[in-house]
């Protein structure tokens, strides 16, 4: 299946204004998200869309592929669906990968697109819980779903509730509690019926797009994956951002010094063939 990747990035952020355009070590938001896309090999052609000639210019100088979009889009969705259309090129699999997450996984990216392939609308993907306290954070959105990988519900509020309640103590589980990971894979289709639907009242309840998707009785599926960053929304998540992007990066320093002492080549040096898909 042909796979177009797209990242919606709307200067317009109110919890962190400008965020596409905030630095992390030096180097824009967004530009580190499509970096990070656009090395997957899982994506045939990768695009960041955009309602802003600011964030057009940075990508472009960095060297990403870029549309201008209309700056009257609801939701990262329509913008997506404009994207897919004006690039021309009939792609089976559209997947929408928030420009607020710089450090998005690949397995992230195909668990998405797997569950399109297993014959789902639209597939995302979901991690475990880390414990009480994230469970209990209405900013992080969880999700429960059928034993065949289908979503039943995504909501702000602890899913599913434990009728004790909860306490420090309990073991969190793997398939019990989920935090839902934002990336979206959907069939050609589906992205259509899905961005010409109308709000719902679960989705405007909870403020999530995707209610309105299953409240339509679209099938929406959900890989689990190991693990997951969480995204970048607030001052302090882009702080913590830093931190983790400068231990990651002393790391493969660190390792490509080692392969090359070692007699090998460092780690990042580029394969023979690669092509940017910019």
């Amino acid at each position: 299946m042909s796979v177009l990747g797209v990242i919606p990035a709307r200067l317009g952020a109110t919890r962190l204004p400008r965020k596409p355009l905030r630095l992390l070590l030096g180097v824009p938001l967004v530009v580190r998200v499509w970096k990070r896309a656009q090395a997957m090999t899982v994506l045939d052609r990768v695009v960041v869309a955009t309602d802003s000639g600011e964030v057009a210019e940075v990508c472009h100088r960095a060297g990403a592929e870029v549309l201008i979009t209309s700056s009257e889009h609801p939701s990262g969705s329509d913008r997506v669906r404009e994207t897919a259309i004006r690039v021309g090129a009939p792609f089976d699999v559209i997947v929408n990968i928030q420009g607020d997450e710089p450090l998005v996984a690949p397995d992230a990216v195909r668990g998405a697109v797997s569950m399109v392939e297993r014959g789902f609308q639209v597939g995302t993907c979901a991690t475990p819980i880390g414990g009480r306290e994230e469970l209990l954070d209405a900013s992080v959105v969880k999700v429960v779903r059928t034993g065949q990988g289908g979503a039943l519900y995504f909501s702000r509020a602890p899913i599913p509730f434990r009728r004790e309640g909860f306490n420090r103590n309990h073991r969190w589980r793997a398939g019990v509690h989920l935090r839902h990971v934002g990336v979206y894979a959907y069939r050609r289709s589906a992205l259509e019926r899905w961005a010409e639907l109308e709000p719902s009242p679960l989705e405007m309840e909870e403020g999530l797009e995707q209610l309105r998707a299953l409240e339509n009785g679209m099938t929406i599926g959900v890989a689990l994956v190991e693990k997951a960053a969480r995204g970048v929304d607030t001052p302090e998540d882009l702080a913590r951002m830093e931190n983790r992007l400068r231990e990651e990066e002393a790391s493969s320093k660190h390792s490509a010094a080692t392969d090359v002492r070692s007699g090998g080549l460092p780690r990042d040096t580029p394969r023979r063939g690669k092509q940017s898909r910019a």
